[in-house]
């Protein structure tokens, strides 16, 4: 029988706290994703494939995310592996950016040091990001899940705007060596922040670890652990959910700037700031979702799973409305079709990270962080696969079919349809039956304490 220490809560500011380690993890995230590969592309001259592959690489890595929240469950403790994620990863992204100055003149040893580099930032994010997670789910009144989902995912997009802002400016006039300066730079910053944030967080609140029963007992093994979490049926389904909502959510991402500039004329800073528009839009989807979550949500039953459906379908619609866009052409009125998109997708997203955090504090104790890695490496897949497929389709549709609206419409139509089948996904999760009796339906009301 496995015993728990007294677990405390996380007041506002806790939840404040790790959603800061989640912006310094953004900050350090938009470098490496964003401004190497812009620089490996445009300055170095080199072929947009090669930093789309490590890109891709750290996706791949990042299949490792159950194995790091496993090992927390296993010690009890989350902040080392959150603060060793964060160190690991900056030394990933110190590295990415010191292997420009290899691309630009030794090649193979800029991509082989870029390739290690990518990894490091797989592992560090996998880590640390898991963990941050799990530490959320399991210390989070289930009132406070959908606004603390919330805070920390708005403070993550603040870590985007604040170091494309201050340090975009940083890198002007723009060199190799800055672009190393202000890297270590940024990341020193994070580390601190980070621990800053997490000193004294888990002091009096640790649960013991999941090997704690006894002094004979013997710690499970990973495999042993993982096969009884797929088990579970809500958990599996919960993991195909995710993949499915996450590769509708993908692959829109790089295909609606080059939607707006072929089949509306957009200049390259008019579609900059259509993009802007969306995460605008992102953004109020989340904060609406979480006032009415902490308000109405904790009085009403299934709310979650249906804030959930119901951002899946107003997804489903809006990229609807944009393949309709597409067949119509410039007089569709596209800022408010791609705003009411990131509205519903932030809606969707805070809704599902909620329900996500409630989910992995339920069934087997200490079993949190090994069931956000599962959740987060199927995450991780769909977003690596999902903005490949996303642009691919376009290239094969365009040279497929005659007009360029219609290759647009086919594949906005697919994805919105890929929204309706993770809103059906969605549902069923919530869907009880003989093999799921002693699991909890999909995060509901009926578990919410009555205030």
């Amino acid at each position: 029988m496995v015993d728990l220490a007294p677990i405390k809560t996380l007041g506002w500011l806790g939840v404040i706290r790790l959603g800061l380690i989640q912006a310094a993890l953004g900050a350090i995230i938009i470098l490496t994703t964003s401004t190497l590969n812009r620089v490996m592309v445009v300055e170095l001259g080199l072929a947009a494939a090669l930093p789309g592959a490590l890109v891709g690489w750290h996706y791949a890595v990042q299949l490792s995310r159950p194995r790091w929240g496993f090992g927390a469950d296993q010690g009890g403790a989350r902040a080392p592996w959150i603060m060793g994620g964060m160190v690991v990863l900056a030394l990933g992204a110190i590295g990415a950016s010191g292997a420009t100055l290899l691309l630009a003149d030794q090649l193979a040893l800029g991509i082989a040091v870029s390739i290690l580099a990518f990894f490091l930032i797989g592992v560090g994010v996998g880590a640390s990001g898991t963990n941050l997670l799990a530490l959320l789910a399991s210390r989070t009144e289930p009132s406070r899940k959908a606004a603390a989902a919330a805070i920390v995912w708005i403070m993550m997009i603040v870590g985007f705007v604040l170091t494309a802002g201050i340090g975009g400016s940083l890198l002007d006039p723009f060199s190799l060596n800055r672009l190393i300066l202000v890297t270590a730079g940024v990341c020193a910053v994070a580390l601190c922040v980070t621990a800053l944030a997490l000193w004294g967080l888990e002091t009096g609140q640790t649960a013991a670890p999941a090997n704690s029963a006894g002094p004979r007992s013997a710690s499970p093994a990973f495999q042993t652990v993982l096969k009884e979490v797929w088990s579970e049926p809500q958990a599996r389904r919960f993991t195909i959910f995710v993949f499915v909502s996450m590769l509708a959510y993908s692959a829109q991402d790089l295909i609606l700037e080059p939607f707006a500039g072929l089949i509306h004329d957009y200049t390259p800073g008019e579609s900059t700031q259509l993009a802007g528009l969306q995460n605008a839009g992102t953004l109020l989807g989340m904060i609406v979702t979480a006032i009415i979550g902490t308000t109405i949500g904790k009085s009403r039953a299934g709310f979650m799973r249906l804030w959930t459906v119901a951002g899946c379908v107003a997804s489903a619609l809006a990229l609807g409305a944009l393949a309709v866009g597409a067949l119509v052409g410039a007089s569709w009125n596209i800022q408010l079709n791609v705003f009411g998109l990131g509205l519903a997708n932030g809606a969707f997203a805070v809704a599902a990270i909620g329900s996500m955090m409630t989910l992995a504090s339920a069934g087997e104790p200490s079993r949190e962080g090994i069931k956000m890695g599962l959740w987060g490496a199927s995450q991780a897949i769909a977003f690596g696969v999902g903005g490949f497929i996303g642009a691919a389709s376009i290239d094969i549709t365009r040279q497929l079919l005659a007009e360029t609206g219609t290759a647009f419409a086919l594949v906005f139509g697919t994805e919105g349809a890929l929204f309706l089948v993770a809103a059906l996904l969605a549902a069923r999760v919530g869907a009880t039956n003989q093999d799921d009796r002693k699991l909890p339906a999909f995060p509901t009301g009926d578990m919410l304490p009555a205030d």
